[in-house]
């Protein structure tokens, strides 16, 4: 985009951080012995990839990893023994003060442990199969209450509630202490959620893309009759969601385009005189119905490129300007739709259209760019 308003500084495009698959090997651990490094690449590993990596992890060690893989619950003492673990070591909490929202907190995270199993399962059957993937990009998914969903679809729901029971819980009130993710508003979002669902229910391999958005759109207040609209801080607290801060993805706006010719008299086009956002994936497993099949709903969030924090106008007393970059950059996600009654906020969904597709774009072309089915 190239608008005469914006004159934003220019600023060095960094390369992709995403290391090649030739550097996954090397020497790791006691002399003598060599597996992977703990290093992913930005696309993800190929068919072809993942089976050279496993097979050149020596027998010892796959046997193991395979001896103290987790395994999730399956009873009510099951359930209660990781839900007790989350109150004590992950809330670092105990009996006396588990609250409700501590309980949702905890019980939570036992169902996440338990989805995220079957999700690397599933992740690593398919990309070992190499099968054809459906990627769903929206910029709504209205996905309801997480933890109610994982309970029915696990077919686990009766063990949470006797578990819960023992505790001290009633399951209803645990269940209504989640905050609606404010991904979505309405038909766009909850047609998208029921793909996903489906998909995964039918044993489908497929991924959805969006944007995280900070706030969604409002959450309604009544205050002396009259409906106020305040920010939704749904994001305080999200067990559903894992941050893959490795996986980034620049994407351009504004600027323009110089064409010039190289030495060899080709023509070379420069992009310049614009901004870098940078987009961090955040990742959540949707599990499907009666099914170990675990998909993946790949959010990205924005964030500056050049950093959250630019201490040298900090250090001159510039301290607006020094953290100005980042509050731009992260306007993008805030809400899901802006006030398009102004240019700014029209602006805005542009931008945020934008970003939505060259990230999530981007991201599959490279990870699967030739088994790929988009929607």
């Amino acid at each position: 985009m190239a608008t005469g308003e914006h004159k934003m500084p220019m600023r060095e495009r960094r390369p992709s951080t995403g290391a090649p698959i030739v550097e996954i090997q090397g020497a790791v651990g006691p002399a003598g012995i060599s597996r992977p490094k703990h290093k992913r690449t930005f696309t993800g590993f190929g068919a072809g990839e993942i089976k050279s990596v496993e097979a050149s992890i020596p027998e010892p060690q796959r046997e193991a990893w395979k001896r103290n893989q987790t395994r999730g619950f399956k009873d009510t003492n099951g359930f209660e023994r990781e839900m007790v673990r989350h109150v004590e070591t992950t809330l670092a909490r105990s009996m006396f003060n588990c609250d409700e929202s501590a309980a949702y907190s905890a019980a939570s995270l036992a169902f996440r442990d338990r989805l995220i199993t079957e999700w690397n399962r599933t992740q690593q059957t398919q990309t070992y199969r190499d099968v054809k993937r459906v990627y769903y990009l929206s910029l709504e998914f209205l996905m309801g209450r997480a933890l109610d969903n994982a309970m029915l679809n696990v077919g686990l729901k009766h063990v949470a509630k006797a578990g819960l029971a023992d505790l001290g819980f009633r399951i209803e009130d645990i269940i209504g202490q989640e905050h609606d993710a404010a991904l979505g508003n309405g038909g766009l979002g909850r047609l998208a959620a029921c793909f996903l669902d489906s998909l995964a229910s039918l044993n489908y391999s497929a991924w959805g893309y969006g944007l995280r958005y900070r706030y969604g759109i409002f959450k309604q207040e009544i205050i002396d009759g009259y409906q106020v609209e305040v920010p939704d801080y749904w994001l305080d607290f999200n067990p559903w969601e894992f941050p893959r801060h490795d996986v980034t993805v620049d994407i351009q706006f504004f600027g323009h385009v110089n064409k010039t010719t190289d030495k060899s008299g080709k023509t070379v086009s420069v992009w310049e005189g614009g901004e870098i956002v940078q987009a961090v994936a955040y990742d959540v497993p949707i599990p499907g119905y009666d099914t170990p099949t675990t998909n993946n709903l790949r959010l990205w969030s924005s964030k500056a490129s050049g950093g959250e924090f630019d201490f040298q106008k900090f250090n001159n007393g510039d301290y607006e300007s020094s953290v100005a970059e980042q509050q731009r950059a992260e306007t993008i996600s805030a809400v899901l739709y802006p006030n398009d009654n102004l240019e700014r906020g029209k602006e805005l969904q542009v931008e945020a259209r934008l970003e939505a597709v060259s990230r999530s774009d981007c991201h599959s072309a490279q990870r699967h760019a030739s088994n790929a089915c988009y929607c």
